[in-house]
């Protein structure tokens, strides 16, 4: 309800540990855009898996807020990342979402870039002009086991402990040897951060995903986010089985929680997401021994969660789009070499995640709807089955209260 303004501090401050959120960090356009400025404007955000860029010249165009971005692969193979604005008159350079190119060059007045971001052709601009001093302007980029990451700050954050970790837990997979076989893009009307809530928990799961429920165990102690590392037998078990084969598998969590990786066990029998819990692929991605080896479950807050199985592996990216908009991009990634319909139906292969997204969104908007309405009022989580959300959100509130601009907002 409208009311006296509150800053930052005040709606921070009235978070009772265990519960959800104030209504504002859910509807607020002043905290939609504070969470842009304090997060996403400041972290690394995954952008794509490699294989989307497939050759040389071939671009993704990616929107974060006020923020528009090209990310390509230049011609000596290297991924780079730009700010997709002409540095002419400011043009958009790349219209499409993406393609294939050998230069670029502004559709505006024709300004000309290498895959490098150095300006290469501007037509009558003087003899004194100098093209050196007008190159893209270029965003940080990293790549890791095949996986692409992008950061809008001035100063990137420290990337390598991220990598560092997870490189060798991912390298069994293989990526660089990967396609893409599919790719889905919704928009969820909720929140980002109830987006992120609903992920980090399989409370719900029962009651809403009976394709996911036929291979992925609701089974807290191996959907949760353990916070000392420790399993049940069944799940030791299966750490030791698979790290022995050469395949990482054990619990490892970052020091402020902005990312986890972990190999568990899907339910007895199963092999991959697929309606008969059989794999989806026969010429398989990667060198993971056993069909039944269960997932790699990978989170880099704020913008991925990842399955990594056996024989194919499937990314999530997170944009917010605005307070009450998100939008949500899986991509169904398999061996290069895999034919569809022959190696794989693509039906089988993407029907349970393109059901449980779909159903995701459904629980997402209602949850959004229900906490706008006047009578909202923060509930409390179940320590036993949404310890991953109640993990998520005191990472979000650290980080914003590690910076408080002198916002005010209307109480709602």
């Amino acid at each position: 309800m409208p009311g006296h303004p509150q800053s930052l501090s005040d709606l921070l401050a009235q978070h009772k540990p265990g519960h959800g959120l104030p209504q504002a960090f859910y509807t607020s356009a002043e905290v939609f855009e504070h969470d842009m400025e304090t997060i996403f404007y400041r972290e690394w955000l995954f952008a794509t898996p490699a294989a989307a860029l497939e050759k040389n010249g071939s671009f993704r165009r990616m929107k974060i807020g006020a923020f528009d971005v090209i990310i390509l692969r230049d011609n000596k193979g290297e991924i780079r990342a730009f700010h997709n604005s002409c540095r002419h008159r400011g043009s958009v350079i790349c219209t499409a979402a993406q393609g294939k190119v050998a230069k670029l060059t502004c559709p505006y007045h024709q300004w000309t870039y290498g895959l490098d971001g150095q300006l290469v052709w501007a037509r009558d601009m003087g003899e004194e002009f100098d093209p050196s001093q007008h190159s893209l302007k270029t965003v940080h980029c990293r790549t890791v086991a095949g996986l692409v990451y992008i950061c809008l700050a001035d100063q990137a954050p420290d990337f390598d402990t991220f990598a560092g970790t997870v490189a060798p837990y991912l390298g069994v997979h293989d990526l660089s040897d990967a396609k893409i076989a599919f790719q889905s893009t919704i928009v969820e009307n909720g929140n980002w951060k109830l987006v992120w809530e609903n992920n980090r928990e399989c409370y719900h799961c029962a009651g809403n995903h009976p394709d996911l429920c036929r291979t992925y165990p609701e089974d807290p102690s191996i959907t949760g986010v353990s916070p000392d590392g420790t399993f049940p037998e069944k799940v030791e078990s299966h750490f030791n089985r698979l790290e022995g084969a050469g395949a990482p598998s054990r619990f490892r969590m970052g020091e402020d929680g902005q990312f986890r990786v972990a190999r568990m066990p899907l339910l007895d029998g199963a092999e991959s997401y697929t309606v008969s819990g059989k794999i989806a692929v026969q010429k398989r991605l990667g060198r993971v021994p056993f069909l039944d080896a269960g997932t790699l479950l990978m989170f880099h807050y704020p913008t991925t969660w990842n399955h990594f199985l056996t024989d194919h592996s499937i990314t999530f990216r997170v944009t917010p789009i605005s307070p009450m908009e998100t939008e949500v991009q899986t991509t169904w990634l398999v061996h290069k070499d895999a034919v569809e319909g022959v190696d794989y139906d693509l039906k089988n292969l993407t029907t349970v995640w393109e059901h449980t997204n779909d159903e995701d969104r459904r629980v997402v908007e209602h949850n959004q709807q229900g906490i706008c309405s006047p009578a909202y009022q923060p509930g409390p989580y179940s320590p036993k089955h949404e310890d991953g959300v109640i993990q998520f959100v005191n990472w979000y509130l650290d980080r914003m209260r590690s910076r408080q601009p002198g916002l005010s907002m209307a109480a709602e």
